[in-house]
Formats: C-alpha cells, sequence, structure tokens
C-alpha cells in the first residue's frame, strides 16, 4: 500500500501518521465503509497534531482500534439496528487487541478530543441528517432544531458553519 502524504500533518509525525491510517484503512474499507476509513484519517491527523501528541508513544495498532473504537462509540457500529454493524470484540479481533485495551485508549482519545456520542465532527456524513445534535442550535437561549426554520435562515446558519448543510442540499 502506498504511503499517503497529510499536509494536516506534521512532518515529524508523519510516518506515525501514515503507520495509523494504513492499519485503519484495511479494516474500514474491509470490514466497515470509505466513510469509517475516512473519519480514523481525520481522527489521527488531530491526534497527530496535538502537543505533544499521543501517538507518540504506544503500539500503533492499539492507537487504529482506539481511533476506529472511538469512532464507531459516536456512529452507534455496536447497535444491531445500524448499518453497518458489529460486535464491539468481532471489531477489535480484526486489530489483533484486546477489547479492554481499545477500549481504555478510545476512553482516553474521547477525553481528549472532548467527544460525545452523536458527534458531529465524528459522524457519518451520510447519517447526518439523522443526527439531531447536528442541527441543534440556540435561538433567544432555546435550543431549535435549524431544519424547522425558514431556508434564509437555514443558509445563514450553514454559511456561518453552525450547521452542516441546508438540508435537502446535502453535499454529495
Amino acid at each position: 500500500m502506498s504511503e499517503k502524504r497529510s499536509d494536516s500533518v506534521p512532518l515529524k509525525m508523519q510516518p506515525i501518521y501514515n503507520e495509523i491510517v494504513a492499519i485503519t484503512d484495511a479494516v474500514c474499507c474491509k470490514h466497515l465503509d470509505e466513510e469509517y476509513a475516512q473519519l480514523a484519517r481525520e481522527m489521527t491527523a488531530v491526534l497527530a497534531r496535538k502537543r505533544p501528541s499521543p501517538l507518540e508513544r504506544g503500539r500503533k495498532d492499539v492507537w487504529a482500534a482506539a481511533i476506529v473504537y472511538s469512532l464507531a462509540n459516536v456512529n452507534f457500529l455496536f447497535d444491531k439496528t445500524q448499518e453497518p454493524h458489529m460486535k464491539a470484540d468481532e471489531l477489535v479481533d480484526l486489530f489483533g487487541v484486546s477489547q479492554k485495551t481499545a477500549a481504555n485508549k478510545a476512553r482516553q482519545i474521547k477525553d481528549l478530543l472532548e467527544m460525545c456520542q452523536m458527534d458531529p465532527r465524528w459522524w457519518r456524513p451520510s447519517k447526518m441528517e439523522s443526527n439531531l445534535l447536528a442541527w441543534m442550535v440556540m435561538i433567544n437561549g432555546l435550543a431549535v432544531d435549524a431544519r424547522t426554520l425558514p431556508v434564509e435562515i437555514q443558509e445563514e446558519l450553514a454559511r456561518r458553519k453552525l450547521i452542516p448543510f441546508v438540508p435537502g442540499n446535502a453535499p454529495k
């Protein structure tokens, strides 16, 4: 597999980024989908940019498993009603690490990146319209679903990047 160069990763962290992404790409592309692979690349880049980067210490296969495990938690991969769906132990087996190890490292990632379930920053783009958190905005101190607002207001909210896009005009 050819190494990918990310302009958003410090040069010092590029080899570590490449090693982790090679692992996440292999698992995500074969067993999940391209959206999980892309989100894993983005999360790896964010972690590589941290000062100091937590990726500098520890096994790369554990980091790869924890990154995908974190994304799986956000996107409910472990929920049987979701597609794709996979059990947590099946996911970590693909990386050759224990579930406890991956879950502990995923908790570190969650804390470091201040993540929550359904976090719009780490939600699969194809499912964004169904993510209530992506559409909640505060208007005069009241939480409102932006999808219920007039289109002109939705357009302004999207322009300000307060919502991902104007519903009905989802990016392809």
